[in-house]
């Protein structure tokens, strides 16, 4: 804010003089950087007139005049309105950009937000997953379990069944060959046995 003041305050002297240099090049032939003012004691009246009608002739001297003439009225048509539309616009900027910082602050915030729900969905999820993967081994273990009992039981009555198959077919081809060795020694002795 200083600085814009003492900006303000030099300015408009600044460009006076710069304005002024064209003006003093053009008329004198050249651009004087030290003029050399006559610096005496008029003795009489007319000395003192003659000096006054050579300083009001004097390029230097008009444009003094012209610069102080001019100073007040620039300052406030020109370069009074000129740094307030300055000033208000890095007022405008300062806002813009404590806006900006605020919105994209917010906008930290919500995608930190966003994230965390993201991340939460996400163990859930996993959770959720893991649990559905227990229940489906665990039925699965079951019907496994399940089917090796039937099997087993289908398995044991077949054997069962095998078995008492054996044991008739036994008991059948044991009286059968008791029955089947007469026959054959009978024929072999060519005689029945008794």
């Amino acid at each position: 804010m200083a600085r814009l003041r003492k900006l303000r305050q030099a300015l408009p002297c600044a460009l006076a003089l710069l304005a002024a240099v064209p003006a003093a090049a053009s008329s004198g032939g050249g651009i004087e950087i030290f003029p050399e003012f006559p610096f005496f004691i008029p003795d009489s009246a007319s000395e003192l007139a003659r000096f006054g009608r050579e300083l009001v002739a004097s390029p230097m001297a008009q444009l003094v005049v012209l610069f102080a003439l001019l100073v007040v009225p620039a300052n406030r048509l020109i370069w009074s309105p000129l740094l307030r539309v300055f000033e208000e616009r890095g007022e405008r900027i300062a806002g813009s950009r404590a806006r900006a910082e605020k919105v994209a602050s917010e906008a930290d915030d919500v995608l930190g937000a966003y994230e965390q729900a993201v991340e939460r969905a996400r163990r859930g999820a996993d959770a959720d997953r893991a649990k559905i993967l227990e229940v489906a081994r665990t039925e699965q273990s079951q019907v496994t379990a399940d089917a090796r009992r039937s099997a087993e039981a289908e398995l044991g009555a077949a054997r069962e069944a095998i078995d008492a198959a054996l044991e008739r077919a036994r008991a059948s081809l044991g009286s059968a060959a008791d029955e089947l060795g007469r026959e054959a020694a009978a024929q072999v002795l060519g005689r029945p046995l008794s």
